[in-house]
């Protein structure tokens, strides 16, 4: 008996000179990623995955979400209860929620008092990120206390919203740019009417739209209104200052019907002259052919002006690209800072992970180191991608198979500069958003639950009208007073009046 006690004892005493990684199998943790196109990962993996287990006893399995099937993939995961991903990728914008689904409870808290997983294994993180990032994700959770329930992606944090513009195809018909900013939105026509004219010469008659946009969005360009947090559906305005975005707009704090304003009408009148010009191509209007079509057009270099929800340095890319020269106006005075753009990439620990510290730390490192990073953005180097002498990354053809979406992977400033940008790209690309602007209502999210079905009935109502507006398809003076009519009578009223009650208790007035 004292001999076998003995051999145990000294098997213990061997495991506790062995790593951790050596003596247990790595946990899996699995993760649900947006936006993805990759056909290919076992090259990432491989070296992932080695590092991973040396350096936390972790692997990883992504599961590479694209735009197409994410949605419902999160909502399946969510509204089920299981347990197939520990980590989600969420927004502010996407099928889970962020805001709404943290107050579910779908979500661990990051910095629950009595579990701190931040304070616990995020020293390194809470360093990498800038304090407004975690201010931003503060959300109200199922106890109705504030807290963390995801990390924030360091990406373009604040909101630009920009005019892109085909500087190629302007020069070839003698504008410059100087031109549109000056003539703005509301002075385009000339611009349009000349190169549409001379590109259907030159293309024997085919039809040229010069404008093609995201009809969804093109009208908080015009307005200035941003997104205004949990309200899902778009239902709602805030006019903000476009001169000065850190200071209340003219009508001040005060949320709107979005389409019962003066500047609503005026903006809706506008595109209907635009589309019965021919500027703008039909299937713009049409929900299922819109954003395809709006996107081809950009990417073939088939345009004169587009909207975009830009980044700092993404005329590189673009230009690239499309092989012609691309610049970004800015619709505001700065990148503005709300709840929206901040929580616009993030990541969540599931709450029915049964790996939650694992998968936490998997966050922290992601974020922090730029091997990990580099590796889960933009593949291997030597397969996916080269250096060239200046550092710069320029892709092979291997990146075809392996294209995440760089914002929703995470801490972008990790990655190094891609061709073109030069070698202190990162630097400038923090110290631009390091100088955006909070908005006034920063930090406000509107809590729909209590004129949830009003919001359901009015729901159904704009969306049968508002795309047809947006893009100039429909007659303003038949339409827009029998959305408004049908708006009032659904209970739009008083989910307007929640807003504001909302808002003055947030700001303290």
């Amino acid at each position: 008996m004292k001999k076998f006690l003995a051999l145990i004892l000294a098997a213990i005493m061997l495991l506790t000179l062995v790593p951790a990684a050596m003596a247990d199998s790595p946990v899996q943790v699995t993760i649900l990623l947006c936006g993805c196109n990759v056909t290919d990962d076992a090259a990432v993996l491989e070296k992932l995955n080695a590092y991973l287990t040396e350096k936390i006893g972790v692997t990883v399995a992504p599961t590479w979400g694209t735009w197409g099937n994410f949605d419902q993939l999160a909502q399946d995961a969510v509204n089920t209860g299981s347990s197939e991903y520990d980590i989600l990728f969420t927004s502010s914008w996407n099928a889970d929620e962020y805001a709404p689904y943290a107050k579910k409870g779908a979500f661990v808290r990051l910095d629950d008092p009595e579990d701190d997983l931040l304070a616990e294994y995020g020293a390194d993180l809470k360093a990498a990120l800038p304090e407004l990032l975690f201010e931003g994700a503060a959300t109200e959770g199922p106890d109705g206390e504030k807290g963390i329930y995801a990390v924030p992606g360091f990406k373009d944090f604040a909101t630009m919203n920009t005019w892109d513009v085909n500087v190629t195809l302007l020069e070839k018909y003698g504008y410059t740019l100087d031109d549109v900013k000056n003539a703005g939105f509301y002075g385009w026509g000339d611009i349009f009417a000349k190169v549409k004219a001379g590109e259907e010469a030159e293309r024997n008659g085919e039809v040229f739209y010069p404008f093609i946009f995201e009809g969804a969005v093109v009208e908080r360009f015009v307005n200035g209104t941003p997104i205004v947090t949990g309200d899902a559906n778009g239902l709602l305005s805030y006019y903000m200052n476009t001169e000065d975005v850190s200071t209340p707009g003219a009508y001040g704090n005060v949320i709107f019907n979005k389409f019962a304003t003066p500047e609503f009408e005026k903006f809706a009148r506008q595109m209907r002259e635009y589309y019965q010009a021919g500027y703008i191509d039909p299937a713009i209007a049409i929900g299922e052919t819109a954003t395809d079509t709006w996107r081809n057009a950009q990417n073939a270099a088939n345009y004169l002006i587009s909207s975009e929800v830009s980044l700092y340095g993404y005329e590189y890319t673009t230009s690239e690209q499309r092989g012609i020269q691309v610049a970004y106006v800015m619709t505001t005075d700065a990148p503005f800072i709300d709840n929206t753009s901040v929580q616009g990439a993030m990541m969540a620990v599931s709450a029915n992970s049964e790996h939650p510290v694992e998968a936490f730390r998997f966050l922290n490192l992601l974020n922090t180191d730029p091997y990990v990073m580099t590796l889960m953005n933009y593949g291997v180097e030597g397969i996916h991608y080269n250096l060239n002498a200046d550092g710069e990354v320029e892709f092979t053809e291997a990146r075809a198979s392996f294209s995440p979406w760089r914002n929703g992977v995470g801490n972008v400033t990790l990655l190094p500069p891609e061709k073109g940008q030069g070698a202190d790209f990162q630097q400038r690309f923090a110290d631009f958003y390091a100088a955006s602007k909070k908005l006034p209502l920063y930090g406000f999210t509107f809590d729909s639950k209590p004129v949830e079905n009003e919001i359901a009935a009015v729901a159904n109502v704009k969306e049968a009208y508002a795309l047809s507006l947006f893009t100039g398809a429909v007659d303003v003076d038949e339409k827009l007073p029998e959305l408004l009519s049908k708006l009032e009578a659904s209970g739009m009223q008083k989910i307007v009046d929640e807003a504001n009650a909302q808002l003055k208790a947030f700001l303290g007035e």
